[in-house]
């Protein structure tokens, strides 16, 4: 990851029962409190490349453009 301005720390811990439901498209958007205070919303759908059988746990930076579109993910831990 390069430019950190343009970009949010958030930690995730959702269990692979409470994904199941974004997975079948009954719930579509993610809601988190990043580090920074900031609450955040984003689609469910960019965390798929993060789930394993216990659901998804970890430390994600959140990229996102000049225009506060979603740009990219990335786990740090």
């Amino acid at each position: 990851m390069e430019d950190r301005s343009n970009s949010i720390i958030v930690d995730i811990l959702i269990s692979a029962e409470d994904y199941l439901q974004h997975y079948q498209g009954s719930v579509s958007q993610v809601s988190a409190l990043a580090r920074d205070g900031r609450r955040v919303r984003f689609p469910s759908r960019i965390l798929q490349p993060f789930v394993s059988k216990e659901g998804i746990h970890g430390t994600f930076a959140i990229q996102f453009d000049e225009h506060h579109k979603f740009a990219g993910i990335e786990k740090i831990s």
